[in-house]
């Protein structure tokens, strides 16, 4: 990879995953049961759909990584 390339990944990486772990950090704010009220479901719905996204979005990243390793060179 050149460098350019990896300059890029760098830069817009940090910035979108800085912003993703700041909306998290957010999500604290709905425990306040002096404002909100929740089930258990509801709390488990929530993380669960954000850890399938992850997990998701991890699976794009190695699947591409394994399409690189399948190309020949003759």
């Amino acid at each position: 990879m050149n460098n350019v390339k990896q300059e890029n990944f760098k830069r817009i990486a940090e910035n979108r995953v800085n912003k993703i772990v700041d909306l998290i950090s957010k999500l604290h704010n709905l425990s306040n049961t002096s404002f909100y009220e929740y089930t258990e479901e509801q709390i488990d719905e929530i993380f669960n759909l954000i850890q399938n996204e992850l997990n998701k979005q991890k699976q794009l990243f190695i699947n591409d990584k394994k399409k690189e390793n399948k190309r020949i060179e003759l």
